[in-house]
């Protein structure tokens, strides 16, 4: 098992101390930049932000409640391989409560966070142009999290921060091919609650999140040392 790359991870600038590690960690965890198998070493991610270690403890500890790493007694801490079980239950998960989500937004949608989303689609057509995975990963993430705060129901997104992230790496290995068919998707998902129609909004988001279950046959073929 390869030990931790310090370089794929960046400080946060943000929150406590625990919470800035626990979420550059995550970060790179996500995208990859610290693969299944790595080892993460407590003294040397400390040293990295320049903190103690008992706020990296915290951190991993984190990290493990949710999942993404094990900490394994007398041998350290370890990041987990894609969990396709854990994966699926996310999906079912995020999909009965962002269905719900999208169909309440229909209903009524603030403003501002209307405007918002035009915002981050143009950002994500962008990021989709030049092949900027990661920084196209993140405005996805924003887009649900404004429909959610734009519906009135922002504790939904917080409800699924933490379990998506099992869909999130594999999610980051589709996003290799064509990343605008996800922007059409999302501008499908605004157009229904535009209308104000709920039916078609649900529908849109439901074959939305249903895009992952396309692509993982694949990208477990092709990544199969990633995968248990």
């Amino acid at each position: 098992m390869g030990r931790i790359p310090l370089d794929a991870i960046r400080v946060p600038t943000s929150g406590s101390a625990a919470q800035k590690v626990e979420a550059e960690l995550r970060r790179a965890i996500v995208t990859l930049a610290l693969p299944p198998g790595t080892r993460l070493s407590e003294a040397e991610i400390a040293e990295r932000h320049g903190v103690s270690r008992q706020p990296v403890r915290e951190a991993l500890i984190g990290l493990a409640r949710t999942r993404l790493v094990e900490i394994l007694p007398q041998r350290g801490t370890v990041v987990v391989r894609i969990s396709v079980k854990k994966m699926m239950e996310a999906r079912f998960v995020r999909e009965a409560i962002e269905t719900a989500v999208a169909r309440r937004a229909a209903g009524g949608f603030d403003a501002n966070a209307r405007t918002r989303i035009d915002d981050l689609l143009d950002l994500q057509a962008k990021a989709a142009a030049r092949g900027a995975h990661e920084t196209f990963q993140h405005y996805d993430e924003m887009f649900h999290m404004a429909l959610a705060e734009g519906a009135g129901c922002a504790l939904a997104w917080e409800a699924i921060a933490d379990i998506k992230a099992h869909m999130d790496r594999a999610c980051h290995l589709t996003l290799k091919g064509s990343m605008a068919p996800l922007v059409d998707q999302h501008r499908a998902i605004i157009a229904a609650v535009d209308a104000g129609d709920g039916d078609a909004a649900a529908e849109a988001m439901r074959q939305h999140l249903s895009e992952i279950l396309r692509a993982l046959p694949k990208v477990e073929t092709e990544h199969p040392d990633l995968f248990e």
